[in-house]
């Protein structure tokens, strides 16, 4: 398994907005997002969504532990949020686009300098359901697959 910097979609991306990849400091994020029901099946309905967001460029060995992923937010409700999902994503929405499109100024503090720290949402983490919520593809019926799409045996 190789760490996502080694990816085409990294150097894609570092190609695309070198402004963003030559600041070392800059942030690059994963969102996962996974349902569930708390509760089983048995017991009255309700579904839980923990949105995860998760810092990349960190060294392998660190990315994935759990001091680096952040709980964002949690989606709760008798069922699963469907396509109102991006209506309860908003507020994670505006504060990634604030980070991407004006910064924060942060403070290093091992060259004890301020800086203008951006952060970047590289890709999502999910199954197809989820998938299917966070990009409003529909995952049903003859192009489930955005990947395969026409080209799919599955009919």
């Amino acid at each position: 398994m190789f760490h996502p910097a080694c990816g085409e979609a990294w150097k894609h991306f570092d190609s695309t907005y070198p402004e963003f990849a030559n600041e070392p400091r800059n942030v690059r994020l994963g969102l996962c997002t996974e349902g569930f029901t708390p509760f089983g099946h048995s017991a009255s309905p309700s579904s839980c969504w923990p949105v995860f967001v998760s810092v990349y460029n960190l060294p392998p060995t660190m990315c994935m532990k759990q001091e680096h992923v952040f709980l964002s937010l949690i989606i709760q409700g008798s069922q699963s949020p469907g396509k109102n999902i991006d209506v309860m994503l908003q507020p994670l929405i505006d504060d990634l686009k604030q980070l991407w499109y004006y910064g924060v100024q942060t403070y290093d503090s091992f060259r004890r300098q301020y800086f203008l720290m951006r952060a970047a949402l590289m890709w999502t983490i999910s199954d197809l359901p989820g998938y299917g919520m966070l990009s409003g593809w529909s995952t049903h019926g003859k192009l489930t697959c955005p990947y395969c799409m026409e080209n799919s045996k599955a009919f």
